[in-house]
């Protein structure tokens, strides 16, 4: 059974930064691309950013340019490094394995219970 556990969330002014970490149990690592999704109030959750296992990344045209996802595989770790964070960045962020990356891609495995990051002055 694979699990997540993110961390690193919190309450940030605009323009603030915080770095997200993913744990994840079971062999995926070297199997899956990775993956951060996040979900605000009353919209549907979204892929933000991945990371391959040959570490090519891709963002969402949101994100481009503040956002930094990366990967320890010896760690089973992912995590996202964002900075210049704005209110509308404000929303519970998700990891999980990414299947079907490069055609159509989805959560490969349940979720774990995420991380809030709020940005308000």
């Amino acid at each position: 059974q694979v699990q997540f556990v993110e961390s690193g969330g919190g309450l940030v002014q605009p323009g603030g930064s915080l770095r997200l970490s993913c744990a994840a149990s079971g062999s995926i690592f070297g199997i899956f691309a990775m993956g951060w999704y996040r979900q605000a109030p009353g919209k549907q959750r979204e892929l933000v950013a991945g990371v391959t296992n040959g570490r090519s990344t891709n963002y969402t045209d949101s994100v481009k340019g503040r956002f930094t996802i990366s990967r320890d595989n010896a760690k089973n770790t992912v995590y996202l490094q964002m900075n210049s964070l704005q209110p509308e960045d404000t929303a519970v962020y998700y990891c999980n394995a990414v299947g079907g990356y490069y055609r159509d891609p989805y959560p490969a495995f349940s979720w774990g219970q995420g991380t809030q990051v709020t940005v308000s002055s």
